[in-house]
């Protein structure tokens, strides 16, 4: 069934059990049902975004090394899927937390100390947010200089002018592109819609502001010590699976989004150009024997040892797009170092088809850059709302505590 099928008929079922009046017998087995439904879910949607690895064996003979997959781990195509998984797994944690739910359900042990952790994190999730966003505008520039190399030797045979023009703008696209180069500098000059003020973040602030009104959007340039490597470590701070009592009640779902947003940010900031992700911290700390997490911890495992290598190197990012129009600059620059016109027959062959992949990986950008970007203010919009509506459940749960009906 797809996702969004099992999706609506998830939350319907949610919907209709909240409104039947049953024995407290009966509610608890539902609510198990739900949970594991949930689980199940999650690691569904997580195991549809694995891919065979780029040197797994092929699955057949007529298999084509030398095509990249366009749904490969980090491509664009893959990035938006798992937004996609994002926004299905957040809109079914919401109906299992709150859907037709006595406020009063959501202000107890531990819930009382789970979700005001949980939206700690979606505050920071929502400044890395705008922070990817930006790290997006950074890749349309390079795309950009790639499109003008592309052009530049779309006519055969080379002449000095045109290799000219090509290495100059290959030239400017591998400085942005390299870390260590520029530490970020192309990035750090855009300013960034940091998301919330900190003060009143939590459960306690929504409780002494009920309209949300601590919920301020902020314009400032980017604080020199905001990194994005240290938003994903304090995001992983307290993420501890339930135990006990608690691995079997609304603890769980609260630990499962945690998760699945710290994933979904991490890999962002892996693939993405972003401010200052030195450090990035390549342990994820889910449990192994987790059912629903096997899916989630192979893709990280995968993610974290491209990023081990690619770090040390200091690339732009792990964005399959991005590290292909690296490798094939760097190709044609070194072409263009030793050209002379007129080119040898070879050389010049070589050189016209990293041309032609050049401009497929422009194409791929072209195509998927714009609604990616669109895709990550979906999900920090729908973070927002849901934000706000876990907060006013709190406030409600807080004021009917504070006068009780006699």
């Amino acid at each position: 069934m797809p996702a969004t099928e099992y999706q609506g008929s998830f939350l319907g079922r949610i919907s209709i059990r909240r409104n039947q009046v049953s024995s407290l017998e009966n509610n608890q087995e539902q609510e198990l049902e739900d949970l594991e439904l949930f689980q199940r879910h999650i690691s569904d949607r997580f195991a549809d975004l694995i891919v065979p690895a780029p040197d797994d064996p092929p699955a057949s003979p007529h298999h084509h090394h030398h095509q990249p997959n366009p749904d490969n781990v980090l491509s664009i195509s893959w990035l938006r899927k798992l937004l996609d998984a994002f926004l299905c797994c957040e809109a079914e944690f919401k109906a299992v937390l709150i859907m037709g739910r006595d406020p009063a359900h959501v202000a107890k042990p531990p819930l009382d100390r789970l979700i005001p952790e949980l939206m700690d994190r979606v505050v920071r999730a929502l400044d890395l947010c705008n922070a990817i966003t930006h790290g997006v505008d950074s890749v349309m520039q390079c795309q950009r200089l790639a499109e003008i190399a592309a052009s530049a030797l779309e006519r055969r045979p080379f002449g000095e002018g045109q290799v000219k023009r090509a290495k100059r703008a290959l030239t400017t696209l591998l400085s942005l592109m390299d870390d260590k180069e520029n530490t970020n500098s192309s990035f750090k000059a855009a300013e960034r819609n940091w998301s919330f003020g900190r003060r009143g973040s939590g459960a306690a602030g929504a409780n002494k502001d009920p309209h949300m009104a601590n919920f301020r959007c902020l314009t400032m340039s980017v604080s020199k010590n905001w990194s994005a490597s240290k938003q994903i470590q304090a995001m992983m701070g307290n993420l501890a699976a339930p135990r006990g009592n608690e691995a079997s009640g609304l603890a769980v779902p609260v630990y499962i989004m945690s998760s699945v947003i710290v994933f979904a940010m991490w890999a962002l900031v892996a693939a993405i150009p972003c401010h200052e992700r030195s450090g990035l911290s390549t342990h994820f700390p889910v449990p192994r024997q987790l059912s629903w997490a096997q899916s989630m911890i192979g893709l990280q495992e995968r993610i974290a040892e491209d990023w081990k290598k690619k770090e040390k190197k200091g690339s732009a990012g792990l964005m399959e797009e991005m590290q292909k129009m690296e490798k094939l600059g760097t190709a044609l620059v070194d072409f263009a170092d030793g050209f002379q016109f007129p080119a040898e027959a070879e050389k010049e062959e070589v050189a016209a088809g990293q041309v032609c992949e050049l401009v497929e990986v422009c194409r791929r950008l072209d195509e998927g850059l714009l609604p990616l970007q669109q895709q990550i203010r979906e999900v920090f919009h729908r973070m927002v709302r849901s934000r706000t509506e876990i907060l006013e459940l709190l406030d409600q749960a807080s004021k009917a505590a504070a006068n009780p009906v006699a």
